[in-house]
């Protein structure tokens, strides 16, 4: 591997050629730190001219960014190639590496905010939200406007009268996030009975069966491009990255409830966002004060239909269909959700009103909010996982439901409460059906 160095309007610049295997990292990494002077604060690495890229590169690009921190400067990457970027994606570190199409945008963008340090904090910023409440806001990085994908009738679902001929099969390796209604098992004809409340994170099934006994269920395949199908009766998946992450600190005792988290996006989402349309989908990890949640009791599948034709979530038939627990329960633990949120105080003409009745109901267990949002959470708890927001989110969710101590899965009412969290939310520009 070769590499040349210059600087670009005070900013070292590192262009590398060759392969960043283990070998070449070591050795960009031992120029990079020959080459920075005392002075030096930021650092933009061109890999146009490099085509492969190894964990021991990530390493490497790991190492100099600590470096650039503790000068309290930035390291950018620039021109990455298709298969770089790939490894980075997979890893997880997108969002954790400022990435630029071209050299001369990092310099750009460093020396603007290096002479107006106000703009980086527009970035990078704490905001107060409510009262003992703060949010950092950092950006993610842009790939595809962020989608909704829609597999399923939710009328069928809210009528129970999902058949055999409704349930669509999934592989583990097609979805990062979604929720919805699904199970597993050996055929369709063993899923159909136990359809219940799910939740899909990054190679992770987990689900309520709607076998009376109350209790979640969960595969986390090794392989995720294995045989064993999930079979869902309806699912909504996030096609597309995150625009942004929060971090949430609330110094309230009792933290904030995830009404709130919305609404505080919502907000935020109208005074910054261009692209913003009315309706996010969003990842908390976070640590709880109190679960507040739902659960399908049986199964909303032809021959269980309410004879009146009323919906199971009418007042009639709620107690016989679903099963709530508001009392205090995981405080202190780890949740990892997924959820979607409709801004009603927002302009949603963008949306179909059809679009729109396919991802939300009125679910008559929230109260309070009903008038300002629509909010479509599923959760997953997980005990004695250290909580550090400075990690990378993607990074952490795939860690925690592949080795974490599962304890719950539940759908989430709006009003459970987190004491901390971060967040990533996709402001979305498309619904689609399968």
């Amino acid at each position: 591997m070769e590499a040349r160095s210059e600087r670009k309007d005070g900013v070292l610049v590192f262009f590398v050629e060759g392969r960043l295997d283990a070998f070449g990292a070591q050795q960009l990494d031992t120029w990079a730190r020959e080459a920075l002077h005392d002075d030096d604060r930021e650092l933009v690495i061109d890999l146009a001219g490099s085509a492969y890229l190894s964990s021991g590169g990530i390493r490497t690009f790991n190492g100099l960014k600590r470096e650039m921190k503790r000068r309290n400067g930035r390291l950018a990457l620039s021109n990455v190639g298709e298969y770089p970027l790939k490894v980075l994606d997979m890893a997880g570190f997108t969002v954790v590496f400022d990435i630029f199409p071209t050299t001369e945008e990092a310099v750009r963008d460093i020396t603007l905010k290096r002479k107006n340090p106000s703009l980086f904090n527009e970035i990078f910023s704490k905001k107060i939200v409510g009262e003992g409440v703060s949010l950092t806001i950092e950006p993610g990085w842009m790939t595809s406007p962020p989608s909704l994908r829609v597999i399923g009738d939710l009328k069928k679902v809210l009528y129970a009268t999902i058949s055999e001929a409704d349930v669509k099969t999934r592989k583990f390796s097609e979805v990062n996030y979604s929720l919805g209604l699904g199970a597993l098992g050996a055929s369709v004809k063993d899923a159909l009975p136990l359809l219940g409340e799910m939740i899909t994170l990054h190679g992770s099934m987990v689900w309520l069966p709607t076998d009376g006994n109350n209790t979640p269920d969960f595969l986390t395949p090794l392989d995720t491009g294995g045989d064993v199908p999930v079979y869902t009766g309806y699912n909504i998946t996030l096609d597309g990255p995150f625009n942004e992450y929060f971090t949430l600190e609330s110094e309230n005792a009792n933290g904030v409830t995830i009404a709130d988290i919305y609404r505080a996006i919502f907000s935020s989402a109208k005074e910054r966002v261009k692209t913003y349309r009315g309706v996010v989908a969003i990842t908390i990890w976070g640590v709880l004060d109190n679960l507040a949640s739902s659960g399908l009791k049986k199964a909303p599948v032809t021959g269980s239909t309410p004879a009146d034709g009323q919906p199971i979530m009418s007042p009639a038939h709620l107690h016989e269909w679903v099963a709530a627990d508001t009392a205090s329960s995981y405080k202190g633990d780890t949740l990892v959700s997924f959820g979607i949120g409709i801004d009603l105080t927002h302009d949603l003409s963008g949306f179909s009103p059809e679009d729109l009745a396919s991802i939300y109901y009125a679910n008559p267990l929230n109260k309070g909010a009903g008038k300002q949002m629509y909010l479509h959470n599923h959760g997953v708890v997980f005990k004695n996982i250290p909580y550090d927001p400075t990690l990378d989110l993607t990074s952490q969710v795939k860690k925690i439901v592949s080795e974490g101590e599962f304890a719950d899965m539940r759908h989430l009412l709006d009003s459970t409460r987190l004491r901390k969290a971060k967040i990533g939310i996709a402001y979305i520009q498309g619904i689609t059906k399968e």
